[in-house]
């Protein structure tokens, strides 16, 4: 196992989910569909929806202020806010200065990272370097999305999928042997279309656009399906490579969110028995960037994630994106 001089690991969690749920059968009201067929094909039972008037960044800022109090961290000790977000509230300024002005977090630098349901893991190498070469002591890495309000929620096949949320992660620096061990990250902007929002600067919203689903997201649920059962398992076999330890190291798996299948088919090729995965897809469904810190969170407060454990946290997503982090847990 990898030990590094410098050592950065986080420090505490925390998350942030609209009180609004949507279930299944609530689906059923104005959709052809049913609670069955979702629950066979994704494992999802729910999902939590944010209201009008409640956006990214107030998720952004639950998620923050629970993972500063565990960390015993106050806002003006951050250097940086980094919030991974396909969601921003605007295109300007980013969503991570609104959370800074929000926090107070007065000391701090601020800039949003896209990767889409990889962003936290992205984010979150980059932190652990910003740490270690000693350029910073406490940064919060964010996973904020409301995909619901970017969804067609006429298209029965993939609007059932997602959902609304925040994670957050304090990273700062830990003792000798513990932190984050390794991380791998990688992307094949050929696959784009294959998940994709088109609009943006080159495709304006339109009248026109909304009411044909042009401007919402469109999904090839099975090339995305193809490309997740190999991304996800190979980022972290990559990650456990580069931090020197083997599969059956990992004492906790925590994967992006997206569908039971997928979550399954990637445990079983790393070996990791699912009692050592932690699920929670059936109440939030696929929440993309908050998908990892969500899970995360709730895996550090029951107790699943203990100090010691060597912890895999692995996503793939929309770009085509994928990353994994190995961590000792401190």
């Amino acid at each position: 196992m990898i030990v590094k001089a410098n050592p950065a690991g986080i420090l505490g969690t925390g998350h942030c989910v609209p009180e609004q749920v949507w279930t299944n059968e609530y689906l059923e009201t104005f959709l052809d569909t049913s609670d069955e067929w979702i629950r066979s094909r994704t494992g999802i039972g729910a999902r939590h929806v944010a209201p009008e008037g409640v956006n990214t960044s107030d998720l952004a800022t639950g998620a923050a202020k629970e993972a500063l109090e565990m960390a015993g961290v106050s806002p003006e000790d951050l250097d940086l806010i980094i919030v991974c977000t396909l969601t921003p509230d605007k295109m300007l300024p980013s969503t991570a200065c609104i959370v800074q002005a929000n926090l107070g977090a007065v000391n701090a630098a601020a800039f949003d990272l896209e990767a889409a349901c990889s962003g936290f893991a992205y984010g979150s190498i980059i932190a652990s370097q910003m740490i270690e070469n000693g350029m910073y002591d406490h940064i919060l890495v964010i996973g904020a999305e409301v995909l619901t309000r970017v969804i067609n929620w006429k298209d029965r096949s993939s609007c059932v999928l997602f959902g609304d949320g925040a994670g957050a992660a304090v990273i700062g620096r830990v003792p000798s042997g513990y932190g984050i061990l390794s991380g791998a990250m990688g992307a094949d902007g050929t696959g784009g279309d294959f998940l994709t929002i088109r609009s943006g600067i080159a495709n304006p919203v339109t009248d026109a656009r909304r009411a044909d689903g042009s401007a919402y997201a469109v999904m090839d649920g099975r090339e995305v399906y193809k490309f997740a059962v190999k991304a996800m398992p190979h980022a972290a076999e990559l990650a456990l490579q580069r931090a020197e330890l083997e599969k059956k190291d990992i004492d906790v798996l925590v994967p992006h969110q997206a569908n039971m299948r997928i979550i399954e088919s990637a445990a079983k090729r790393l070996h990791v028995p699912m009692e050592k995965v932690y699920v929670n897809i059936e109440k939030y469904a696929n929440t993309s960037g908050a998908s990892i810190p969500i899970a995360l969170d709730e895996a550090v407060r029951t107790g699943m994630v203990k100090r010691g454990d060597i912890v895999c946290l692995a996503g793939f997503g929309a770009g085509l994106t994928w990353a994994s982090v190995v961590m000792k847990w401190y």
